[in-house]
């Protein structure tokens, strides 16, 4: 088996698994749109933000990152899930090795975020002033900030051996890349140490290239956003494959320990 041919169906099994869950997709849209309509509809009334652009103008861009982010992040259970039940091995085994393994999960749940994401970038003519260029540049961020997001959620499930596990580790993560990062409020009115968390968050990156698409203010050149994005997707993709290359080492030798007793 060539590793495109691997990675091709790993993306079609982790896709058709994904459209199964659909309670699951419409959970994902219900989040980003809940905040959108209920929480962007009081905050209008009470934020005061430079410039005097309304809050759900300000907090649009970062709703979309949201959308992205879980629904990316979320997909990567399909990997603990794999574990727990025996199905990884199987994949590690094959002669396409983990980097086609983690390429295909990584292409599979960054279209997942893709999807979540577009559906809620699609409503931005209903939700503020923008144009078809304002769209086609979000759409860009939006493939960066799946993509990252991705293989974050591969990293965290990385050595992660049950679904539970999963489920109570990633909402500790979640959580806290999606409120330090400048999606939800400014960050320059955060503590200096929050500040600091907030540029070492890959997640602000994410926000702040989207801000640029929509042509809001924002705290870094967008050049700088795409290189740092890039470079955690590099490094975020490097760690999960040294995470995973002793499980796969260990299967290898299993087998050819068979093969010899046999």
């Amino acid at each position: 088996m060539s590793a495109w041919s691997a990675v091709v169906g790993i993306v079609a099994r982790d896709l058709a698994r994904t459209t199964r869950q659909t309670s699951r997709l419409l959970g994902g849209l219900a989040r980003p749109f809940m905040w959108l309509l209920l929480v962007g509809s009081g905050y209008n009334a009470i934020a005061r933000l430079e410039g005097g652009l309304p809050y759900q103008d300000f907090v649009f861009p970062g709703i979309v990152v949201m959308a992205a982010l879980f629904g990316a992040m979320l997909t990567a259970i399909g990997t603990v899930y794999d574990r727990e039940f025996g199905m990884l091995r199987l994949m590690l085994a094959s002669p396409a090795g983990v980097p086609a393994v983690l390429t295909g999960r990584a292409i599979a749940a960054a279209l997942v975020g893709v999807l979540q994401g577009g559906i809620v970038l699609a409503c931005a003519p209903l939700v503020l002033p923008v144009s078809p260029g304002n769209v086609g540049a979000g759409a860009g961020a939006l493939v960066l900030a799946a993509g990252g997001s991705a293989l974050l959620g591969l990293l965290v499930a990385a050595r992660l051996r049950s679904v539970e596990n999963f489920a109570g580790v990633i909402n500790v993560v979640l959580f806290p890349l999606l409120f330090v990062s400048g999606a939800l409020y400014p960050t320059t009115g955060m503590p200096p140490a929050l500040r600091l968390l907030a540029r070492a968050n890959p997640v602000s990156y994410q926000v702040d290239l989207m801000r640029h698409a929509f042509g809001q203010p924002t705290e870094f050149a967008a050049g700088t956003d795409v290189l740092v994005l890039a470079g955690v997707a590099v490094v975020a993709f490097g760690l999960t494959a040294l995470l995973f290359d002793p499980e796969q080492r260990f299967v290898r030798t299993r087998r050819g320990g068979e093969r010899l007793s046999s």
